[in-house]
Parts: structure tokens; sequence; C-alpha cells
């Protein structure tokens, strides 16, 4: 059942969204950054290896991907990505090597794709490198399994209410 964002816009007090502003924006300007830091992430691990043949949102593509076969539409709709630079970063990981990609049997119209080897050594590399960063995330950056929890469902909350705002047309 859906809940009406319009019975639950009524339940705050009005004076809530100016004192609100500051945050809100910090929030989304910080959901920007901290997106833009993985991808540096990515790329400064990718640097040390010498790896230049892909960049980091790619290399985060076929981390998603995983052992997964799926279509272009369904990695589309997991909600990670812009639905053309779906098919931009496909067909240059196709054409490096680095994804395997089939027409469906039964929808000639479907294209299947799934990592090849190359593929899923990024993805492990990926995940190594998420596996390090949990090694020291609660000592040196402070953060605990709570505090995860708060800010996955504070940003779940968020995402929520701009789908809302989507679907609602408010």
């Amino acid at each position: 059942m859906t809940t009406n964002p319009m019975k639950v816009k009524a339940h705050l007090p009005e004076e809530a969204g100016p004192s609100l502003k500051p945050s809100y924006l910090e929030a989304v300007s910080r959901v920007e950054r901290l997106h833009r830091r993985l991808l540096d992430l990515v790329k400064d691990e990718f640097d040390r290896m010498g790896w230049d043949d892909i960049n980091p949102v790619q290399a985060i593509m076929m981390f998603n991907i995983g052992g997964s076969e799926l279509t272009a539409g369904e990695l589309r709709s997991r909600g990670y990505y812009l639905g053309s630079n779906v098919s931009y970063n496909l067909k240059k990981l196709v054409d490096t090597g680095y994804i395997f990609q089939e027409r469906s049997k039964a929808d000639r119209r479907s294209v299947r794709i799934k990592l090849t080897p190359k593929g899923e050594e990024v993805a492990e590399v990926i995940d190594e490198l998420y596996d390090r960063h949990l090694k020291s995330i609660a000592h040196v950056g402070g953060l605990s399994e709570t505090e995860f929890e708060g800010l996955n469902t504070a940003l779940a909350r968020l995402e929520r209410f701009w789908v809302d705002q989507i679907l609602y047309k408010l």
C-alpha cells in the first residue's frame, strides 16, 4: 500500500521548511560530492595498477553486474545509471572485452550481458577496495555500523521522497 504523500506532509509544521533548507541543500551537495569521491577512489586504485582502458563508472558498473546475467534495462532499473550512459558504457565494455553480450533466444530485441573473466577481475578489484575500506572505516573514519544504518535509512527516505515528487508530480 502506498502512503499518500499529501497526508504525510500535513503532519509537518509549516516552519520546518525554511529551517531545513540549509541542511537539505548540504545533503544534496554532499551526495553529489560523495559520488565524485568514490569515482576518484576507483580511479586512484586503477592508476596504481596501471589500468587505463576503463573508467571508474564502468568499473563500478561491472561490480554491480557481478555474477549476474541481465539486460541493459535491468541494469538501468536498479537505479545506478542514466539510460544513455548505460548503452554507451556497455558498448565500450563489450568492445574492450570486459562484458559478453548475447541476444536473447526468446526475444531477439533483448540483449543479455554478463562479465567476461577480464570483467570479473575488475569487479574483484572493486570488491577488495571496499573490503580494505571496511577494515579501517570504524577506527579511522569514525563510522560505526549503527551510524551506517541511520545514514542508509535517511538516504532511503530522501530517495523515496524524490521518487514521490516525480510519481505524484508534487
